[in-house]
C-alpha cells in the first residue's frame, strides 16, 4: 500500500536525514542500511546490473523498515518510471539532468492527473484496489518525490531553470561526474567544480526546493549544515564495505607482523 513518505516529511520539516546509494543489488542491502539507521536509500539502477523483480523486493525491504526507497534510474523513459512506482518506489531520481524540459517531462510521466499522465493502475501501490482508486491518486501525487542530478557544465548552467519546474522535489549533486564536464575528472575540490556546487545549491535555495549534498571531505558535512542543507548521502553501500574490509585487512595483517 502508499506509505507516508517519511524523507519527504522530514525535508519539510527541516530535519537532517541521511541516505546511501545502494548499488549490491540485493534485499540484504537494503536491510544492512535500515539496520544502520539511515533515512533513505537510493537503488542504483544507472550503474547497476539489476532485474525487476529484485528492485521490488529491494523496495519492500526500504517498506519493512519504514525507510524511503529512492530508484535512480539509467535513462528517462516514462515506462521505466511508470513501472518503477507501480512496484512501489516512492521516488525517482534522475540522472544527468541538463534542462527544465527533461525535469516536467519526467514529473508528468511520475505525477497522476492533474499533474501528470501517469498511466493509472491499482498494483501494490494502490492496495491493488482495495481502497478509492481516486483517492489514491491524490496521495501518489503528495507523496512521490522527483529528484534531479545536476551532473555537469550545462546542468549548472541551466541550474535555475531546472530547480523551478513545479514538481521536482530536490536536486542531488553529482560533483564526481561535475568534476569530469569541467576537464578535471575526480578533482572535486578545484574551484570550478566547487563554485558549479555552490550555484546549483543557490538555485534550490531560490527555488524553495532541497538540496542534497555528498560530503567527501573532511568539514564538507558542517560546511554545507552552515549553509541551511539538511539532506546528505554519504556514498554508496558498496564503497564503504570495500574500505572497512580493507582497513580491516591492513590492521590485522600489522598485528600479525
Amino acid at each position: 500500500m502508499l506509505r507516508v513518505n517519511q524523507l519527504k516529511r522530514k525535508l519539510a520539516t527541516g530535519e537532517a536525514v541521511y541516505g546511501l546509494i545502494s548499488s549490491i543489488p540485493a534485499p540484504a542491502a537494503i536491510e544492512l542500511i535500515a539496520e544502520a539507521g539511515f533515512d533513505f536509500v537510493i537503488i542504483d539502477m544507472e550503474h547497476v546490473l539489476i532485474n525487476p523483480e529484485t528492485v521490488e523486493n529491494m523496495i519492500r525491504t526500504a517498506e519493512s523498515y519504514g525507510i524511503t526507497p529512492l530508484v535512480r534510474v539509467a535513462d528517462l523513459n516514462p515506462k521505466t518510471l511508470l513501472r518503477l512506482l507501480d512496484g512501489g518506489a516512492q521516488g525517482i531520481v534522475l540522472p544527468m539532468i541538463e534542462s527544465a524540459g527533461q525535469v516536467a517531462a519526467a514529473i508528468a510521466a511520475c505525477k497522476y492527473h492533474p499533474q501528470g499522465v501517469r498511466s493509472l493502475n491499482a498494483g501494490r501501490p494502490g492496495s491493488f484496489g482495495k481502497h478509492s482508486l481516486a483517492q489514491y491518486v491524490t496521495e501518489a501525487n503528495e507523496q512521490i518525490m522527483v529528484v534531479a542530478m545536476i551532473e555537469s557544465a550545462e546542468g549548472v548552467r541551466c541550474a535555475a531553470e531546472i530547480a523551478a519546474v513545479p514538481g521536482l522535489d530536490m536536486i542531488l549533486e553529482g560533483a564526481a561526474d561535475l568534476s569530469q564536464s569541467f576537464g578535471m575528472p575526480w578533482q572535486i575540490d578545484q574551484p570550478p567544480v566547487q563554485q558549479a556546487l555552490l550555484d546549483t545549491w543557490q538555485a534550490t535555495r531560490t527555488a524553495g526546493i532541497a538540496y542534497c549534498a555528498i560530503p567527501r571531505q573532511s568539514g564538507d558535512l558542517s560546511r554545507w549544515r552552515e549553509r541551511g542543507v539538511n539532506a546528505f548521502v554519504l556514498g554508496d553501500e558498496r564503497g564503504i564495505a570495500f574500505r572497512a574490509l580493507q582497513a580491516r585487512l591492513a590492521t590485522l595483517s600489522q598485528e600479525g607482523n
